[in-house]
């Protein structure tokens, strides 16, 4: 199993880039849908987007396999929020790598009686809660590091500034003498994601991609340009995390 984990790995990189490619074509297919391009044209760059969905289902193939092994290094973390939220993350993930191996079966041929629609529908109702439980993830690290933070600044300021330093305060009541304490908590806020690339770019990659199983599922449609544009801006975070490892977002 640790074999097939490695040599899946080395496959992410051209996922990534195929999957990049993909959600460039849906950007383009609507920006040439709104310019008034011709039906032939318009029907080549869908051809090319389903090709390259089709490739990356291809090259996922076998991916419930390194999520079940990530669920596995999860369950043995210490912090109990980032052991559950990684955990069913996890799970979650090989479920969804599931469906979609199926889709992939019944869009090839290889099983016709499959039906697209409904694993569809059930593929990304699985990516949806993943991305949920990756953002609760995020909040909860960014709320450690503020709360982090705070305590430093705190101790390094006069013994009567602590309290309305302190992260953990109450907000004051909505005057104007609590514009200073959300000015602070904004460059707290901006200061902690600036010293931690990984967890910006993790929590910019979940936000973008959360938009697109909202969008497929109904719940929240956006059309298919933003679509486009939050899974090619996704993709290359994802990308940029492959070439520099120290970008991604740990455990």
């Amino acid at each position: 199993m640790e074999s097939w984990v490695r040599f899946n790995s080395q496959s992410q990189a051209k996922e990534r880039i195929i999957r990049a490619a993909q959600y460039a074509c849906t950007l383009l297919g609507y920006t040439l849908q709104k310019g008034g391009a011709a039906a032939d044209l318009l029907h080549t760059v869908s051809q090319l987007e389903a090709h390259m969905s089709l490739s990356r289902k291809l090259l996922r193939l076998g991916n419930s396999v390194e999520a079940l092994e990530a669920a596995k290094r999860a369950i043995h973390l210490s912090d109990g929020v980032l052991r559950l939220c990684l955990t069913i993350s996890h799970l979650n993930r090989a479920m969804y790598f599931a469906c979609d191996n199926i889709l992939w079966a019944g869009k090839t041929g290889l099983v016709p009686e499959v039906d697209l629609h409904k694993w569809s529908q059930r593929s990304f109702r699985y990516y949806l809660f993943t991305l949920i439980l990756n953002l609760t993830r995020d909040v909860y690290e960014l709320h450690l590091l503020m709360d982090r933070e705070a305590r430093y600044r705190a101790s390094k300021s006069p013994p009567s500034a602590q309290p309305s330093s302190s992260l953990s305060a109450d907000p004051p009541s909505p005057t104007p003498e609590a514009l200073p304490w959300l000015s602070r908590q904004l460059h707290l806020l901006v200061t902690v994601l600036y010293t931690n690339p990984p967890l910006l770019l993790d929590l910019l990659k979940n936000l973008c991609d959360i938009f697109i199983p909202l969008d497929r599922l109904g719940i929240r449609p956006t059309g298919s340009g933003f679509v486009g544009a939050c899974g090619l801006t996704s993709s290359l975070l994802s990308i940029a995390t492959i070439l520099h490892p120290w970008l991604k977002l740990k455990p």
